[in-house]
C-alpha cells in the first residue's frame, strides 16, 4: 500500500513532536498541524490500522519501524530542500512552504542526485 501525502505529513509531524517531547498524543498533533480533532483522530486510526504507528492505552503515539522510516525520509527531504532553497536567496517561510510541496513528490533518484550535488 502506498501512503498518501497526508499520511506522510502526519508521520513527519509525529517524528518532529517526538524530538521535542518524549510522549506524543493526538492533541499535540492537532495543535502542531492546526487540524481539527476529528481529522487527526481519523488519520491516527488509519495510520494505526496500517501499522505505521502504535497507540498505547494512555493515548500516547509512537512510530513503528515502518512509520519511522517514512517519517525520517520525509523529514530529511524537508530539511535539505528548505536549506537549498534558502541558499538561493528565498526567505525561510517561502522556502519551507515550497519544500513541503516538493518533498512528497520528488523521486528517490532525483533527491539522491540533488544530495550528491548540493549536499
Amino acid at each position: 500500500m502506498v501512503l498518501q501525502e497526508s499520511g506522510e505529513m502526519y508521520l513527519e509531524a509525529i517524528l518532529v513532536l517526538s524530538k521535542e517531547k518524549n510522549m506524543v498524543r493526538s492533541i499535540d498533533i492537532v495543535e502542531y498541524m492546526n487540524f481539527s480533532k476529528p481529522s487527526v483522530s481519523r488519520a491516527v486510526g488509519k495510520l494505526k490500522e496500517d501499522q505505521y504507528i502504535v497507540v498505547d492505552g494512555n493515548g500516547y503515539i509512537a512510530l513503528t519501524e515502518k512509520g519511522r522510516h517514512i517519517a525520517e525520509k520525509i523529514y530529511e527531504r524537508h530539511t535539505l530542500l528548505s536549506e537549498w532553497i534558502m541558499r538561493l536567496g528565498v526567505d525561510e517561510e517561502t522556502a519551507t512552504a515550497d519544500a513541503c510541496k516538493i518533498e512528497h513528490d520528488i523521486s528517490d533518484k532525483t533527491f539522491e542526485a540533488l544530495k550528491k550535488r548540493f549536499g
